[in-house]
């Protein structure tokens, strides 16, 4: 009832307006300013992080007196198979709900942030299956292996409070959970990722920490510049999915993000993560990151593509590098066709007690989908859509693997636009 009513006062016909890339010339005054400075709001995407000024921001937006308001959504239903001795098969529902507020307060801005989701119910604590994907813990004693964790029930509780003067402002962001200044926006907030019906295998090398419990980042901005740094909690969410941990502020982490024209998005970070994995807790990681973004508009059509390079230290362990590549392009915003190359060192592909667990072995995947849109009944647009995937193992681990698996997924998805 709260969601259904908080839709029908966003698309009140005096008020509403749908953000889409037909939205990025915006007037730099009042609501249209983004909540951390005097700039485009399609400029602001996951936490505090940067997409381009001409990058899609879906949502509904409107306003309520001096508050400006935004009703985000997308949720799919995906039936997946993943190929090779080690694949699985099963039908899963993922989903995100982040709605956001701001308004002049004394000389600034004050910003309100929350986001949910229902993975915990819709895909269980087991994840779903995705082959070379690790990361995080099902029961608290064993690792996730090939399979890809499910989001918090709280992605994201976070408050802000900006003061501008020109184009110039200064920043407070605060949340538990919230998202640090450590990498490029979250795979399900930036246009080139939010397409795709799964995490991108190298989801622990650039946004692992965009649930994280506790969170506090300071930040300036110098028109197209933005220096961040922030202190949070290392330790990323456990396998008990619908609670609130206990926030901590053990780890830091620097971001200089500049977005030299209206197309591009850049940043370069770095982070010292506490104990980010419950079952290594005598691991810490130094994180490094860089990535670019681009959003190009041409008559009927968007155009996105991110390329991002990290590498975690592991203290004690080995360094290990991941690279990534993906692409998105929306004709007419019916036909969206989506494409993801990745390489990555993996040391967590085998269980203790297997004689390769913390080796450390090369592997990647080249993934490609479809998606048709069908004609939107506003505010909510439905499609339907096709993913397939190759994967990529050494010689060593292909009789665990098979020479190059193959998998695929069908899926529904509906988002709020």
């Amino acid at each position: 009832m709260i969601v259904l009513s908080a839709l029908l006062f966003l698309r009140s016909p005096a008020q509403a307006q749908t953000h889409d890339h037909g939205s990025m010339h915006h007037a730099m005054s009042g609501p249209d300013w983004g909540m951390y400075g005097p700039y485009p709001t399609t400029r602001e995407a996951s936490g505090t992080s940067w997409q381009p000024d001409r990058g899609v921001h879906l949502g509904l937006h409107g306003m309520k007196g001096r508050w400006s308001l935004m009703l985000h959504g997308a949720a799919d239903i995906v039936f997946d198979r993943q190929g090779g001795p080690r694949g699985d098969e099963k039908v899963f529902g993922a989903s995100m709900l982040m709605g956001t507020a701001s308004r002049p307060l004394g000389p600034g801005t004050l910003g309100l942030r929350a986001m949910l989701s229902l993975d915990p119910a819709t895909i269980g604590k087991e994840g779903y299956p995705l082959l070379l994907q690790t990361g995080e813990t099902a029961d608290g004693e064993t690792h996730l292996i090939d399979r890809q964790h499910p989001h918090d029930l709280f992605m994201e509780l976070a408050a802000s409070y900006s003061v501008s003067s020109g184009n110039r402002s200064l920043f407070l962001y605060g949340g538990s959970p919230g998202e640090p200044a450590l990498g490029p926006p979250a795979f399900m907030h930036r246009f080139s990722g939010m397409a795709f019906p799964q995490a991108p295998i190298t989801h622990h090398w650039f946004d692992s920490s965009h649930i994280t419990f506790g969170v506090l980042t300071f930040g300036a901005v110098s028109g197209r510049t933005k220096l961040e740094v922030s202190a949070f909690r290392g330790r990323e969410p456990d396998q008990d999915r619908y609670d609130v941990e206990s926030p901590e502020l053990d780890s830091h982490s620097i971001r200089f993000s500049v977005n030299p024209t209206p197309a591009w998005a850049l940043q370069t970070s770095f982070g010292r993560l506490e104990s980010p994995e419950q079952l290594e807790p005598d691991v810490s990681v130094d994180r490094t990151t860089a990535s670019a973004i681009h959003a190009a508009d041409w008559g009927a059509g968007h155009w996105e593509t991110m390329l991002a390079w990290a590498r975690n230290r592991n203290r004690p362990g080995p360094t290990l590098d991941a690279i990534a590549l993906e692409s998105v392009v929306q004709l007419r915003q019916r036909h969206t066709v989506f494409a993801r190359a990745e390489r990555v060192e993996k040391n967590e592909l085998f269980q203790e007690g297997d004689p390769r667990h913390g080796r450390v072995f090369d592997v990647g995947a080249v993934c490609a989908g479809y998606r048709f849109d069908a004609p939107s009944f506003a505010p909510i647009t439905a499609g339907i859509g096709v993913l397939g995937t190759v994967s990529f193992v050494p010689g060593g681990i292909r009789p665990v693997y098979g020479g190059r698996p193959t998998s695929w997924m069908i899926f529904t998805h509906v988002v709020l636009r």
